[in-house]
C-alpha cells in the first residue's frame, strides 16, 4: 500500500490543506496552524466502490462532445482532476503520472484509458489539446495518442464528477485579486471498466508497481483498500498577510541544513577512526640511529 500524499511535496502535517500560489511567490512567511476557514473543503475523501456519473458529458481534447461513458465497458481507466493553468501541482501530478507509466508494461488506449478533466470551466479545447500534446511528448509513444483524453467541461459536470469522486476544492485569489486559481489536492484514482471507483494514489509521485497492480486489480472490477493520509503541502496561507506562500525556500533551507549536518558527521567520524589507526601501537614506523 503506497502512501498517500496531498500537494506536492514538503512538510509532513496531519490534517494539513493544499493550497495554490504563484510560483514565484516564495517568501519566509510564518507558518500558521490555523489554515483559514475556506480551506476547510480541501481534501480528498476516498469513495472506493462509487460509480462515477458517466452519462455525464464533456468536451475531448479534439473539440468533441463525449459522455465519460465512452472510455469505459471494457478497460479501466486512470482519472485525474487538474486544472490545466494551475502554476505548479498540476503539472507535477500529471508528470508523475507520466514517468510512473513510462515502467509500466501496459498501453494506454489498449489496456487502460487516461483521462484528464479539468476543474476550471474556463478552460477550453485549445488549451486541454496543449497538454496532451505535452504530456504525449514526454510519455514518448505517440501511437498511443487515442488513450489519453484531456477534458474539459461545464461547471455543473465537474461539481457532479468532483462529488463522486470526493474530490474538494475552493477557488483563492491569483495575484490579480481574481478568484482565477484553485486550492486542492493531489491524487489520482484507478476506475473499473464499470465505472466504479477502485483505488486512490495521492501526491505527485506514483510507484509503477503499485499503479500496474492497481490496473490489473481495477480490470477484474476488484476494489482495492483505502490508502493511509500522509498529508504533505507546499503551500501556506499567511492570515497576517493575507498572501498564499509558497514555503519550498523554507524546506530547501532545512534540508541544507540537514546535509551540512549528515556530511559533517560523516566526515568527523572519518577523522576519528583515521586518527585512531595513526595511534594504534606498531602502526607507526620510527627509523632508529
Amino acid at each position: 500500500m503506497i502512501a498517500a500524499a496531498i500537494a506536492v511535496c514538503c512538510s509532513v502535517m496531519p490534517l494539513a490543506r493544499a493550497q495554490v500560489s504563484r510560483y514565484d511567490e516564495k517568501q519566509m512567511a510564518p507558518v500558521s496552524d490555523k489554515p483559514p476557514a475556506i480551506l476547510n473543503k480541501v481534501g480528498i475523501a476516498q469513495r472506493l466502490n462509487e460509480q462515477l456519473p458517466l452519462a455525464l458529458a464533456f468536451t475531448d481534447d479534439a473539440g468533441q462532445q463525449v459522455q465519460l461513458a465512452s472510455y469505459f465497458g471494457k478497460k479501466p481507466a486512470i482519472l485525474a482532476l487538474v486544472y490545466y493553468q494551475c502554476p505548479m501541482l498540476c503539472s507535477e501530478e500529471l508528470n508523475g503520472l507520466t514517468s510512473a507509466l513510462q515502467m509500466v508494461s501496459f498501453v494506454p488506449g489498449k489496456d487502460f484509458s487516461v483521462i484528464v478533466v479539468s476543474i476550471d470551466p474556463t478552460e477550453g479545447t485549445e488549451l486541454a489539446a496543449a497538454k496532451k500534446r505535452i504530456y504525449l511528448k514526454r510519455y514518448g509513444h505517440p501511437e498511443t495518442a487515442a488513450g489519453w483524453h484531456f477534458m474539459t467541461g461545464t461547471q455543473e459536470n465537474i461539481d457532479a464528477l468532483t462529488k463522486a469522486v470526493g474530490f474538494g476544492y475552493v477557488k483563492i485569489p491569483g495575484p490579480d485579486g481574481r478568484l482565477t486559481q484553485f486550492a486542492h489536492a493531489s491524487a489520482i484514482q484507478i476506475v473499473t471498466p464499470e465505472g466504479k471507483l477502485a483505488q486512490y494514489y495521492m501526491g505527485v509521485e506514483y510507484s509503477p508497481k503499485d499503479l500496474r497492480l492497481g490496473l490489473v486489480e481495477a480490470s477484474a472490477n476488484r476494489i482495492g483498500s483505502p490508502v493511509d493520509n500522509i498529508l504533505t503541502y507546499c503551500y501556506h496561507y499567511d492570515p497576517q498577510t493575507n498572501k498564499h506562500s509558497l514555503i519550498v525556500a523554507r524546506v530547501v533551507q532545512m534540508g541544507g541544513f540537514v546535509t551540512f549536518v549528515t556530511l559533517g558527521g560523516f566526515m568527523l567520524v572519518m577523522f576519528r577512526r583515521d586518527a585512531r589507526k595513526v595511534t594504534q601501537p606498531g602502526t607507526d614506523k620510527r627509523v632508529n640511529g
